[in-house]
């Protein structure tokens, strides 16, 4: 059977951004729920439709706006991905490296990835920032599965330092200098759509799970078999199952994300500075 994921497919999206865009940036940024507005600071700004790369994906999630946006932040050129593709969707895990592999293509060498999440550990309160310093995931496959493309990375590759320590230190002095608590933990990843169970989420917890969402792992699973320094920051959106007594909603999600836009934007903002 022929093999459809080549070097080759990703680099014509690749290509096509090349021809749309003069920027370089060396940094990408995934917006989640919690960060979309941050596309808006951006200076000198190019903008693609998901829908017009070839062989690039369609975001399906209606709060998402499906662009790249190219532009300059803090005097750094940057491409910020406003959309992002999950498994729910019903995209295969196979198809969810695309995004990553072709920001590798164009060069990228840093990739910084935000979320909303739920909240496992009970000494977190919603509207938290917290820094992702390892995750667990439980089910289904690797994105990673399949015919190995070496262009990419190695067939077997560590992760034991995927989530970058020293963009950890950047992501804690920029908290600091902004007055910021900064909370730490570890990322639970879930299929959805559906919301977590009660019993779930006190597994997870058991297990040392701080935080549970339903994307990120996917990306940064790619950037580290590409060689990406990876940072990853969840919004605590809302406390996960069982917590509180009280159901879980997408407009409390929706509701934190904008109430913790401008907090969130000032922590990116100097980190983008430092980097």
């Amino acid at each position: 059977m022929e093999q459809k994921y080549t070097a080759e497919y990703f680099k014509k999206s690749a290509d096509y951004i090349f021809s749309k865009v003069a920027m370089r940036p060396k940094i990408a940024i995934v917006l989640g729920s919690c960060l979309g507005n941050l596309s808006d600071l951006l200076e000198d700004q190019t903008v693609i439709d998901y829908k017009d790369i070839p062989n690039f994906l369609i975001s399906t999630v209606e709060s998402h706006a499906g662009k790249l946006i190219f532009g300059k932040l803090e005097g750094k050129e940057v491409v910020c991905m406003s959309g992002r593709f999950h498994y729910y969707e019903g995209y295969d895990f196979e198809q969810l490296v695309t995004p990553v592999r072709v920001f590798k293509m164009l060069g990228i060498e840093t990739l910084i990835l935000t979320n909303a999440a739920g909240g496992i550990n009970e000494s977190f309160k919603s509207g938290d920032i917290m820094l992702i310093k390892d995750h667990l995931k439980l089910m289904g496959a690797s994105p990673l599965r399949g015919p190995n493309i070496k262009e990419f990375g190695p067939r077997f590759f560590d992760v034991t330092n995927m989530y970058t320590k020293s963009l950890q230190d950047v992501a804690r002095s920029a908290a600091k200098e902004n007055g910021i608590l900064l909370q730490e933990g570890n990322y639970v990843y879930a299929t959805g759509p559906q919301f977590e169970t009660p019993a779930e989420i006190r597994a997870y917890r058991v297990l040392g799970g701080d935080a549970v969402g339903m994307s990120t792992v996917t990306e940064a699973l790619t950037a580290a078999h590409c060689s990406m320094n990876v940072l990853a920051l969840s919004l605590i959106s809302n406390m996960a199952a069982g917590v509180l007594d009280a159901p879980l909603t997408t407009e409390e999600v929706d509701a934190t994300a904008r109430a913790s836009a401008e907090k969130f934007q000032k922590l990116m903002i100097s980190i983008v500075r430092t980097l």
